[in-house]
């Protein structure tokens, strides 16, 4: 498909386009992102941050690991994020191999995620890196806070 921008310039874009809905013969197509640089595997870290890379993915994983599998405890336990980021985001682990989706034949449809071996393999790492971040709690605080504090100085205009 090819779109022109506001520019004049004409860009190739790849579209990948999933039904949404499909009801008395009518259907509801979704526009998905599909990323343009292809990504650097060079090594484990790579890989690692391929597949873990975004905002809650971790916490996903986590919370599914201990019992909230349906896309609305996970909003509940993540309040922060949107309920399209968050699908965005357990579609990203599915195609990853991490979790698997069970759709229940039910009205109102019924979704419920769970930990493949794969993912699952993971959990200790993630419970090492909490750990971790419990013990340097205080240190960390301080130089989040620190980052904020300057950004925020960055923002306010000069007498």
């Amino acid at each position: 498909m090819r779109i022109a921008n506001n520019y004049g310039v004409t860009n190739q874009i790849r579209t990948n386009l999933s039904v949404l809905a499909a009801n008395r013969g009518w259907c509801i197509f979704v526009v998905m992102y599909i990323k343009k640089i292809a990504p650097t595997l060079n090594c484990g870290l790579d890989l690692v941050g391929e597949v873990l890379y975004g905002k809650w993915k971790i916490r996903i994983l986590w919370f599914i690991h201990i019992g909230n599998l349906r896309p609305s405890e996970l909003q509940r336990k993540i309040p922060d994020v949107t309920r399209r980021v968050l699908n965005v985001q357990l579609k990203e682990l599915e195609d990853h191999e991490l979790v698997t989706k069970k759709i229940f034949p039910v009205l109102p449809p019924k979704v419920e995620y769970s930990l493949t071996d794969f993912g699952n393999s993971l959990i200790p790492l993630i419970q090492s890196i909490g750990l971790w971040g419990e013990e340097h709690e205080e240190r960390l605080r301080r130089v989040i806070l620190k980052q904020i504090v300057m950004l925020d100085s960055d923002d306010t205009p000069a007498s």
